[in-house]
């Protein structure tokens, strides 16, 4: 899920910031989320989390609308092997919103060398080795690898929820670091890999829409990093792989704030774990996230933060 900024002015970017740190103090005020201490990392409450349930019911009740069925659901713990997430590939591309874990593996003497450093108030971390594992940036990264080398005649199709962590500090509540996406995964030839994404978008508006959210649909690139980002995130726009929902948060003080986001992978997946369609071609995928607490958080600032007073409406997506 990317967000989508256009160049502001100092004072408008300076009102910009206030109106988001606004905007979490109030959410914080309202106990609807809980601070930790730590930009952008935030417990929540049964309100709120009555809210994403909400939502929830309604992109599930989309993808059985969709395909007459539910898609073959998946459901990953935050935490995937590092292998996996080397063939994804998401480190050339985002190492700054990456998390690795870390764990101390060593032996009573180095512990006593950790702990000497940990009361002299020095740095502690270089005692731990990796793990192992990272941190899920994206819901659908870990079901790549246990999808099969050869494909059947239908391809595949998977519904994927979970805790998504992104390194993104930051005062504006909608870009937390840790947040759940709901993702509908294609992944098949390219024609329905393409029919997949371009479906959604339509289908993506419907939701919002049912949840009495505002949205429009906007070509979008991913902030790649360094400078081979910028010909990473031209080629990405040229080639229309990414359409992102977008809510106004804010007014008119930016562009918006994206809540949902439809995008075509092309044989990226396919080719990085070797899945081959039944004609045997390199697989394409596709897939559609929906941004749970982007959305919670776009229908708190357009209804406000008591839902006993939102529209029955809505209210009765909550029930």
């Amino acid at each position: 899920m990317t967000f989508i900024s256009g160049s502001v002015t100092d004072d408008r970017a300076s009102d910009l910031d206030r109106e988001r740190a606004r905007f979490r103090d109030e959410l914080i005020a309202a106990q609807l989320l809980i601070p930790t201490g730590i930009d952008g990392l935030y417990g929540r409450s049964s309100d709120f989390e009555q809210i994403i349930d909400g939502i929830d019911r309604l992109v599930v009740k989309a993808g059985v609308a969709a395909y007459g069925a539910s898609p073959r659901k998946l459901r990953f713990p935050p935490v995937f092997p590092r292998d996996a997430f080397e063939k994804t590939d998401y480190i050339a591309s985002f190492p700054n919103l990456t998390g690795a874990i870390s764990t101390f593996t060593g032996d009573n003497k180095d512990h006593r060398s950790l702990l000497a450093d940990r009361e002299a108030g020095r740095d502690w971390d270089h005692h731990l080795e990796s793990a192992g594992t990272m941190l899920v940036s994206a819901a659908c990264h870990p079901s790549y690898s246990t999808l099969p080398k050869t494909l059947s005649e239908e391809g595949v199709l998977l519904d994927v929820y979970g805790f998504c962590f992104r390194h993104e500090p930051a005062v504006d509540p909608a870009r937390m670091q840790a947040f759940r996406m709901h993702e509908f995964v294609r992944v098949g030839t390219p024609a329905e890999a393409r029919a997949h994404r371009d479906e959604w978008v339509g289908r993506g508006l419907d939701v919002l829409a049912e949840l009495g959210l505002t949205a429009r649909q906007e070509a979008a690139n991913d902030p790649f990093f360094g400078r081979a980002g910028r010909i990473l995130a031209a080629g990405q726009r040229e080639e229309n792989l990414k359409t992102e929902l977008v809510v106004r948060l804010y007014g008119d003080l930016d562009d918006g704030t994206a809540v949902v986001s439809c995008n075509c992978h092309q044989d990226h997946f396919g080719e990085a774990f070797g899945i081959t369609t039944a004609g045997g071609e390199v697989a394409h995928s596709a897939c559609v996230g929906f941004g749970m607490e982007r959305i919670a958080l776009a229908m708190l600032r357009t209804f406000g933060l008591d839902i006993t007073g939102w529209p029955a409406p809505v209210r009765a997506h909550l029930t």
